[in-house]
């Protein structure tokens, strides 16, 4: 798990302009848990990131983290793996043992809430005349039929909430590590606002083509 810190322009030693999202790692990626087939029913490890003060958790939280004697930590999520041998409670992971420049990764995140919007914002509809005459410069307009059905249909594209949710960027680049200023540089656009947080994944390959002979 890491922070987004915001995006600029990464130049490559080829001089090739590259724009990056600059993801930084405050204290934390500590293992707060290892879960067996045997123990839970399937095999996974808890991750904690950004350490806080005792007063910010709940006493049920800090009773988790203190059985293994981890420091109080903000964030706790859970990665499923096939095998979790060399992972045990307060390991403190290191991004540059799993990951390598050039690798492709998965980063999912919280995108920037927009509040209540309309149509036109949140799904791109066209607008009507803007002239006097015009009863409709900016309304949504028809939603369905008369008495057949006598409803809306589920999923009709209406104004409501925009952003505010979870979304999974796959197969990104990472560009530049740098282990003295703690951060990843990974090619593209993220979701989120700057301080947000983000989970890093190996990208899944999913669907690829084995060339013939």
């Amino acid at each position: 798990m890491g922070t987004k810190l915001g995006m600029m322009s990464y130049f490559e030693p080829s001089g090739t302009v590259v724009p990056v999202t600059v993801i930084g790692f405050r204290e934390g990626n500590i293992v707060t848990q290892v879960k067996t087939e045997a123990t839970d029913g399937y095999d996974a490890v808890q991750v904690g990131y950004r350490r806080v003060r005792d007063r910010k958790l709940t006493k049920p939280e800090m009773g988790h983290l203190e059985k293994s004697g981890i420091i109080p930590l903000r964030h706790l999520q859970e990665f499923r793996l096939q095998n979790v041998e060399g992972f045990e409670p307060n390991q403190r992971l290191v991004f540059d043992e799993f990951f390598k420049e050039g690798d492709l990764v998965d980063v999912s995140g919280t995108t920037i809430g927009k509040g209540f919007q309309g149509g036109i914002k949140r799904h791109n509809f066209k607008r009507g005349q803007m002239s006097h005459g015009s009863k409709s410069h900016r309304e949504l307009g028809s939603i369905g039929a008369g008495t057949t059905p006598g409803r809306v249909y589920k999923g009709k594209k209406m104004p409501g909430r925009m952003g505010g949710t979870k979304r999974k960027i796959r197969k990104l680049k990472i560009v530049k590590i740098d282990n003295e200023l703690r951060i990843v540089m990974v090619k593209g656009a993220v979701p989120g606002k700057p301080g947000n947080l983000l989970r890093i994944t190996p990208a899944k390959i999913v669907g690829v083509n084995i060339p013939k002979n």
